[in-house]
Protein backbone atom coordinates (compact mmCIF):
# COMPACT_ATOMS: atom_id res chain seq x y z
CA UNK A 1 0.00 0.00 0.00
CA UNK A 2 1.02 3.26 -1.23
CA UNK A 3 1.91 6.59 1.32
CA UNK A 4 0.97 9.95 0.00
CA UNK A 5 0.48 13.48 1.50
CA UNK A 6 -2.57 15.29 1.05
CA UNK A 7 -3.08 19.10 0.99
CA UNK A 8 -5.75 19.81 3.81
CA UNK A 9 -7.72 23.28 3.96
CA UNK A 10 -7.97 22.91 8.01
CA UNK A 11 -9.39 26.37 8.88
CA UNK A 12 -9.38 30.07 7.52
CA UNK A 13 -5.48 31.11 7.00
CA UNK A 14 -4.11 27.67 7.38
CA UNK A 15 -3.68 24.26 4.93
CA UNK A 16 -1.83 21.63 6.06
CA UNK A 17 0.04 18.16 4.62
CA UNK A 18 -2.23 15.36 5.90
CA UNK A 19 -0.23 11.47 5.66
CA UNK A 20 -2.28 9.15 4.48
CA UNK A 21 -2.59 5.70 2.87
CA UNK A 22 -3.41 4.89 -1.00
CA UNK A 23 -5.47 2.10 -2.17
CA UNK A 24 -3.70 -0.32 -5.67
CA UNK A 25 -6.14 0.59 -8.27
CA UNK A 26 -9.63 -0.64 -8.98
CA UNK A 27 -10.72 -1.84 -11.93
CA UNK A 28 -10.51 0.75 -14.73
CA UNK A 29 -8.28 3.16 -12.14
CA UNK A 30 -5.08 4.51 -12.50
CA UNK A 31 -2.73 5.43 -9.76
CA UNK A 32 -0.81 8.69 -10.45
CA UNK A 33 2.43 10.33 -8.95
CA UNK A 34 2.00 14.10 -8.96
CA UNK A 35 4.34 16.00 -10.78
CA UNK A 36 3.07 19.29 -10.77
CA UNK A 37 0.20 21.02 -9.81
CA UNK A 38 -1.79 24.62 -10.06
CA UNK A 39 -3.11 26.99 -7.17
CA UNK A 40 -6.69 28.66 -8.37
CA UNK A 41 -5.53 31.85 -7.27
CA UNK A 42 -9.54 32.74 -7.44
CA UNK A 43 -11.29 30.17 -6.00
CA UNK A 44 -8.47 28.60 -3.88
CA UNK A 45 -7.63 32.09 -2.21
CA UNK A 46 -11.34 32.70 -0.85
CA UNK A 47 -11.24 29.30 0.26
CA UNK A 48 -7.94 29.89 2.57
CA UNK A 49 -9.75 33.01 3.35
CA UNK A 50 -12.93 31.50 4.41
CA UNK A 51 -14.99 33.49 1.86
CA UNK A 52 -16.81 30.49 0.74
CA UNK A 53 -20.48 29.52 1.88
CA UNK A 54 -19.78 26.24 4.57
CA UNK A 55 -22.83 24.44 2.71
CA UNK A 56 -21.56 25.03 -1.06
CA UNK A 57 -20.62 22.25 -2.53
CA UNK A 58 -16.94 21.29 -3.90
CA UNK A 59 -17.60 20.77 -7.35
CA UNK A 60 -20.46 18.37 -8.31
CA UNK A 61 -19.10 17.97 -11.75
CA UNK A 62 -15.86 16.45 -10.51
CA UNK A 63 -16.17 13.67 -9.28
CA UNK A 64 -12.30 13.59 -7.41
CA UNK A 65 -13.81 16.29 -4.87
CA UNK A 66 -17.06 13.77 -4.01
CA UNK A 67 -20.35 15.45 -2.53
CA UNK A 68 -18.35 17.55 0.21
CA UNK A 69 -18.84 21.23 1.01
CA UNK A 70 -16.12 23.86 2.23
CA UNK A 71 -17.29 23.07 5.18
CA UNK A 72 -13.94 22.79 7.35
CA UNK A 73 -11.67 20.74 7.19
CA UNK A 74 -11.68 19.41 3.01
CA UNK A 75 -9.26 19.27 0.14
CA UNK A 76 -9.32 20.96 -2.92
CA UNK A 77 -7.56 22.09 -5.87
CA UNK A 78 -8.42 20.65 -9.46
CA UNK A 79 -5.06 21.01 -11.33
CA UNK A 80 -2.86 17.89 -11.28
CA UNK A 81 -0.49 16.94 -13.81
CA UNK A 82 1.56 13.26 -12.80
CA UNK A 83 2.72 10.12 -14.41
CA UNK A 84 0.69 7.05 -14.13
CA UNK A 85 2.30 4.31 -11.96
CA UNK A 86 0.11 1.48 -11.65
CA UNK A 87 -3.13 0.44 -13.55
CA UNK A 88 -6.45 -1.49 -12.28
CA UNK A 89 -7.84 -4.32 -13.87
CA UNK A 90 -9.30 -3.66 -17.32
CA UNK A 91 -6.58 -0.83 -18.21
CA UNK A 92 -4.10 -1.41 -20.91
CA UNK A 93 -0.74 -1.47 -19.74
CA UNK A 94 -0.28 1.46 -22.18
CA UNK A 95 -0.82 4.04 -19.77
CA UNK A 96 1.92 3.54 -17.09
CA UNK A 97 4.62 5.88 -17.74
CA UNK A 98 2.42 8.43 -19.73
CA UNK A 99 1.87 11.91 -18.04
CA UNK A 100 -1.68 12.99 -17.88
CA UNK A 101 -3.86 15.78 -16.17
CA UNK A 102 -6.36 14.98 -13.63
CA UNK A 103 -8.82 17.65 -11.87
CA UNK A 104 -8.04 16.39 -8.14
CA UNK A 105 -7.22 17.86 -4.99
CA UNK A 106 -3.45 18.91 -4.34
CA UNK A 107 -1.51 15.88 -3.25
CA UNK A 108 1.83 13.37 -3.87
CA UNK A 109 -0.30 10.62 -5.43
CA UNK A 110 -4.02 10.31 -6.61
CA UNK A 111 -6.20 7.50 -7.65
CA UNK A 112 -9.15 8.51 -10.65
CA UNK A 113 -10.71 6.35 -13.43
CA UNK A 114 -8.75 6.18 -16.35
CA UNK A 115 -11.85 7.89 -18.00
CA UNK A 116 -11.63 11.06 -15.99
CA UNK A 117 -7.76 11.51 -17.06
CA UNK A 118 -6.68 13.41 -19.90
CA UNK A 119 -3.06 12.50 -22.00
CA UNK A 120 -0.62 15.45 -21.87
CA UNK A 121 0.43 15.73 -25.28
CA UNK A 122 3.65 14.82 -25.59
CA UNK A 123 5.29 17.82 -26.93
CA UNK A 124 4.00 19.99 -23.71
CA UNK A 125 6.06 21.27 -21.08
CA UNK A 126 3.66 19.70 -17.90
CA UNK A 127 4.23 23.35 -16.44
CA UNK A 128 2.23 24.54 -19.09
CA UNK A 129 -0.38 21.51 -18.76
CA UNK A 130 -1.30 22.15 -15.47
CA UNK A 131 -2.91 25.15 -16.86
CA UNK A 132 -5.67 23.44 -18.68
CA UNK A 133 -8.48 23.93 -16.75
CA UNK A 134 -7.25 28.08 -15.87
CA UNK A 135 -7.06 27.89 -20.10
CA UNK A 136 -10.60 25.69 -20.28
CA UNK A 137 -12.52 28.54 -18.29
CA UNK A 138 -10.38 31.36 -20.66
CA UNK A 139 -11.91 29.40 -23.93
CA UNK A 140 -15.26 28.92 -22.21
CA UNK A 141 -15.10 32.89 -21.34
CA UNK A 142 -14.66 33.88 -25.08
CA UNK A 143 -17.04 31.42 -26.22
CA UNK A 144 -19.99 33.16 -23.78
CA UNK A 145 -18.82 36.67 -24.53
CA UNK A 146 -18.90 35.70 -28.23
CA UNK A 147 -16.68 38.45 -29.53
CA UNK A 148 -17.11 40.26 -33.18
CA UNK A 149 -15.31 41.68 -35.64
CA UNK A 150 -14.19 45.14 -34.73
CA UNK A 151 -15.22 45.22 -31.20
CA UNK A 152 -14.18 46.97 -28.44
CA UNK A 153 -13.26 44.75 -25.74
CA UNK A 154 -12.48 45.13 -21.96
CA UNK A 155 -10.92 42.79 -19.54
CA UNK A 156 -11.09 43.67 -16.03
CA UNK A 157 -8.92 41.32 -13.69
CA UNK A 158 -5.62 40.30 -15.17
CA UNK A 159 -5.35 36.88 -12.98
CA UNK A 160 -4.55 33.76 -14.45
CA UNK A 161 -7.64 32.99 -16.16
CA UNK A 162 -7.96 37.05 -17.10
CA UNK A 163 -4.62 36.59 -18.70
CA UNK A 164 -5.22 33.82 -20.41
CA UNK A 165 -8.56 35.30 -21.37
CA UNK A 166 -6.81 38.34 -23.12
CA UNK A 167 -4.36 36.25 -25.06
CA UNK A 168 -6.92 34.53 -26.47
CA UNK A 169 -8.95 37.77 -27.20
CA UNK A 170 -5.77 39.21 -29.08
CA UNK A 171 -6.03 36.42 -31.71
CA UNK A 172 -9.79 38.40 -32.70
CA UNK A 173 -10.00 40.95 -35.12
CA UNK A 174 -10.67 43.51 -32.36
CA UNK A 175 -10.69 47.64 -32.81
CA UNK A 176 -9.67 47.54 -29.26
CA UNK A 177 -8.41 45.09 -26.57
CA UNK A 178 -7.96 47.11 -23.02
CA UNK A 179 -7.18 45.76 -19.51
CA UNK A 180 -8.40 46.95 -16.12
CA UNK A 181 -5.55 45.90 -13.26
CA UNK A 182 -3.80 47.69 -10.78
CA UNK A 183 -1.08 45.54 -10.34
CA UNK A 184 1.51 46.60 -12.97
CA UNK A 185 3.59 43.19 -13.64
CA UNK A 186 -0.25 41.75 -14.43
CA UNK A 187 -0.50 44.51 -17.27
CA UNK A 188 3.21 43.55 -18.49
CA UNK A 189 2.35 40.21 -18.53
CA UNK A 190 -0.42 40.96 -20.50
CA UNK A 191 1.13 42.62 -22.73
CA UNK A 192 4.11 39.77 -23.11
CA UNK A 193 0.85 37.24 -23.90
CA UNK A 194 -1.25 39.27 -26.01
CA UNK A 195 1.24 39.97 -28.78
CA UNK A 196 -0.44 42.47 -29.56
CA UNK A 197 -1.18 46.72 -27.81
CA UNK A 198 -3.35 46.02 -25.04
CA UNK A 199 -4.93 49.30 -23.71
CA UNK A 200 -4.11 50.17 -19.98
CA UNK A 201 -4.26 52.63 -17.60
CA UNK A 202 -7.53 54.49 -16.62
CA UNK A 203 -7.40 57.48 -18.77
CA UNK A 204 -6.07 56.11 -21.80
CA UNK A 205 -9.21 53.25 -21.80
CA UNK A 206 -11.24 55.89 -21.39
CA UNK A 207 -10.37 57.82 -24.28
CA UNK A 208 -10.13 54.18 -26.38
CA UNK A 209 -13.94 53.77 -25.44
CA UNK A 210 -15.12 57.04 -26.38
CA UNK A 211 -17.93 58.07 -27.55
CA UNK A 212 -19.71 54.71 -27.93
CA UNK A 213 -18.29 52.71 -24.97
CA UNK A 214 -16.85 49.06 -24.50
CA UNK A 215 -19.10 46.87 -27.28
CA UNK A 216 -17.86 43.88 -24.46
CA UNK A 217 -16.61 43.56 -20.84
CA UNK A 218 -15.06 40.73 -18.92
CA UNK A 219 -14.99 40.93 -15.49
CA UNK A 220 -12.71 38.32 -13.93
CA UNK A 221 -11.25 40.47 -11.01
CA UNK A 222 -12.83 38.53 -7.78
CA UNK A 223 -14.16 41.83 -6.70
CA UNK A 224 -18.07 42.12 -6.91
CA UNK A 225 -17.29 46.57 -6.82
CA UNK A 226 -15.63 46.22 -9.99
CA UNK A 227 -19.60 45.46 -12.06
CA UNK A 228 -20.09 49.23 -11.43
CA UNK A 229 -16.48 49.80 -13.27
CA UNK A 230 -18.28 47.59 -16.35
CA UNK A 231 -21.37 49.09 -16.27
CA UNK A 232 -19.54 52.85 -16.40
CA UNK A 233 -17.77 52.32 -19.38
CA UNK A 234 -20.21 49.62 -21.07
CA UNK A 235 -22.01 50.81 -24.56
CA UNK A 236 -25.37 50.86 -25.74
CA UNK A 237 -26.53 47.12 -25.32
CA UNK A 238 -23.33 46.01 -24.91
CA UNK A 239 -22.24 42.02 -22.60
CA UNK A 240 -20.73 42.03 -19.20
CA UNK A 241 -19.41 38.36 -18.49
CA UNK A 242 -18.81 37.90 -15.07
CA UNK A 243 -16.33 34.92 -14.06
CA UNK A 244 -16.03 35.99 -11.13
CA UNK A 245 -16.83 34.20 -8.22
CA UNK A 246 -17.60 36.44 -5.78
CA UNK A 247 -17.80 33.73 -2.54
CA UNK A 248 -19.66 35.62 -0.12
CA UNK A 249 -18.56 38.65 -0.60
CA UNK A 250 -21.24 41.49 -1.48
CA UNK A 251 -21.10 44.84 -3.22
CA UNK A 252 -24.01 47.43 -3.70
CA UNK A 253 -24.01 47.39 -7.76
CA UNK A 254 -25.41 50.71 -9.28
CA UNK A 255 -28.18 48.95 -11.77
CA UNK A 256 -29.90 52.97 -11.89
CA UNK A 257 -30.90 54.95 -14.97
CA UNK A 258 -27.65 53.76 -17.21
CA UNK A 259 -28.18 50.05 -16.79
CA UNK A 260 -31.71 50.17 -18.10
CA UNK A 261 -31.27 52.83 -20.73
CA UNK A 262 -28.84 51.36 -22.32
CA UNK A 263 -30.07 47.88 -22.15
CA UNK A 264 -27.03 46.35 -20.76
CA UNK A 265 -26.89 42.39 -20.28
CA UNK A 266 -24.97 41.10 -17.72
CA UNK A 267 -23.96 37.15 -18.40
CA UNK A 268 -23.15 34.74 -15.73
CA UNK A 269 -20.49 32.44 -17.33
CA UNK A 270 -19.43 28.99 -15.41
CA UNK A 271 -17.06 26.67 -16.56
CA UNK A 272 -18.63 23.35 -15.00
CA UNK A 273 -21.20 24.31 -18.27
CA UNK A 274 -21.77 24.81 -21.75
CA UNK A 275 -24.60 27.47 -22.28
CA UNK A 276 -27.55 25.97 -24.18
CA UNK A 277 -27.08 27.85 -27.35
CA UNK A 278 -23.72 26.21 -28.15
CA UNK A 279 -24.11 22.91 -26.84
CA UNK A 280 -25.36 21.34 -30.51
CA UNK A 281 -21.52 21.72 -31.34
CA UNK A 282 -19.80 22.09 -28.30
CA UNK A 283 -19.04 19.81 -25.46
CA UNK A 284 -16.17 19.00 -22.70
CA UNK A 285 -14.41 17.15 -25.19
CA UNK A 286 -14.54 19.62 -27.87
CA UNK A 287 -13.43 22.68 -25.66
CA UNK A 288 -10.51 20.52 -24.17
CA UNK A 289 -9.24 20.37 -27.70
CA UNK A 290 -9.50 24.02 -28.04
CA UNK A 291 -8.15 24.61 -24.92
CA UNK A 292 -4.54 21.83 -25.31
CA UNK A 293 -4.26 23.76 -28.67
CA UNK A 294 -4.44 27.40 -27.39
CA UNK A 295 -1.56 26.16 -24.26
CA UNK A 296 0.64 24.83 -27.55
CA UNK A 297 0.28 27.95 -29.14
CA UNK A 298 0.27 30.14 -26.24
CA UNK A 299 3.72 31.01 -24.34
CA UNK A 300 2.67 30.47 -21.03
CA UNK A 301 5.80 31.39 -19.10
CA UNK A 302 5.03 35.00 -18.22
CA UNK A 303 2.34 33.91 -15.92
CA UNK A 304 4.09 32.07 -13.59
CA UNK A 305 5.24 33.85 -10.84
CA UNK A 306 6.54 31.47 -8.37
CA UNK A 307 7.35 27.02 -7.75
CA UNK A 308 7.36 26.09 -4.91
CA UNK A 309 8.17 23.04 -3.31
CA UNK A 310 4.68 21.07 -2.27
CA UNK A 311 6.45 20.39 1.53
CA UNK A 312 6.01 24.47 1.44
CA UNK A 313 2.49 24.71 0.29
CA UNK A 314 1.67 26.91 2.95
CA UNK A 315 3.79 29.38 2.35
CA UNK A 316 2.09 29.43 -1.07
CA UNK A 317 -1.17 30.22 0.19
CA UNK A 318 0.07 33.24 2.60
CA UNK A 319 1.85 35.09 0.00
CA UNK A 320 -1.32 34.78 -2.50
CA UNK A 321 -3.35 36.40 0.43
CA UNK A 322 -0.54 38.70 1.75
CA UNK A 323 1.82 39.80 -1.40
CA UNK A 324 -0.64 40.08 -4.35
CA UNK A 325 2.03 42.54 -5.79
CA UNK A 326 4.83 39.38 -6.13
CA UNK A 327 2.53 37.05 -7.43
CA UNK A 328 0.26 35.48 -10.35
CA UNK A 329 0.52 32.04 -11.29
CA UNK A 330 2.08 29.76 -8.52
CA UNK A 331 2.76 25.86 -9.47
CA UNK A 332 3.58 23.20 -6.87
CA UNK A 333 6.62 21.44 -7.23
CA UNK A 334 6.47 17.61 -6.29
CA UNK A 335 9.76 16.72 -6.85
CA UNK A 336 12.52 16.81 -4.35
CA UNK A 337 14.08 19.75 -3.72
CA UNK A 338 11.22 22.11 -5.43
CA UNK A 339 12.10 25.96 -4.81
CA UNK A 340 10.46 28.73 -3.53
Amino acid sequence: MARRLSLVFAAPGRVELAAESVDAPAPGQALVRTLTSAISAGTELLAFRGQLGADTPLDETLGALGRGSFAYPFRYGYACVGEVVAVGEGVDAVWIGRRVFGFHPHATMFLAPVADLLPVPDALESDRAALLAHMETAVNLILDGAPLYGEKVLVIGLGTVGLLATALLARFPLAVLAASEPQAHRTRAARALAARDVVTGRDEIRRAFDPRGADLIYELSGNPDALDEAIAVAGHEARVVIGSWYGNKRARVDLGSAFHRRRLRLVSSQVSHIGAALSARWDRPRRFDAAWSALADIDTRPLVSHRISFEKAASAYELLDRSPEKTLQILLDYKEGGTT
